[in-house]
């Protein structure tokens, strides 16, 4: 395991303990703000990934167009509980010009295949096996989404698990097409 993804795992579990110990509240669709602006909206880190079938996932391909970018990893149990409602978001707004990709940090392809034999994901998964991209954003513990503008800048963020499918968080997504 990489340092990266060992520092990142020690992080997500300090803030699921910190949320059990103070008894915090579920982030999700009673949340009113279920996606976090992004202050300046800063450019996005490219990237050019291959995905458990070696096809590349590059972040020049969805410009033009709002997308969603999760950071996860099979051993993130947050990271699995969300994967169904990103599968259901993904159904919704593919036809409306939005994209959404989930980026598996730190694990090989033999990995996340093993994943998606028990989860049924039709979305890109690229595959951050150096975590060299996952270093490029402000990624503090897993999962985080990051939602891009049409233009390729960085307008909202979500750390930590979401209901992805809610209607009030799409409607937020949605909302970046006409910038």
């Amino acid at each position: 395991m990489s340092v990266a993804v060992k520092v990142i795992s020690a992080l997500a579990l300090a803030v699921v303990a910190a949320a059990v110990l103070v008894g915090a509240p579920r982030v999700g669709a009673k949340d009113p703000q279920l996606l976090t602006p992004v202050p300046g909206r800063p450019a996005a880190a490219d990237f050019d990934l291959k995905d458990p079938d070696g096809k590349s996932v590059r972040l020049a391909d969805f410009r033009g167009r709002p997308l969603i970018v999760n950071f996860w990893a099979t051993w993130c149990p947050p990271c699995r509980k969300e994967m169904p409602s990103m599968q259901r978001a993904h159904e919704v707004v593919s036809g409306e010009g939005i994209g959404l990709i989930a980026i598996n940090v730190g694990e090989d392809a033999d990995t996340v295949a093993q994943f998606l034999s028990d989860t049924r994901v039709a979305f890109p998964l690229p595959l951050d096996e150096t975590s060299a991209v996952v270093m490029s954003y402000p990624v503090r513990g897993l999962p985080t989404t990051f939602v891009l503008d049409p233009e390729g800048r960085i307008a909202y963020m979500a750390a930590g698990e979401r209901e992805w499918d809610d209607p009030a968080l799409l409607d937020q997504v949605r909302a970046l097409k006409g910038h």
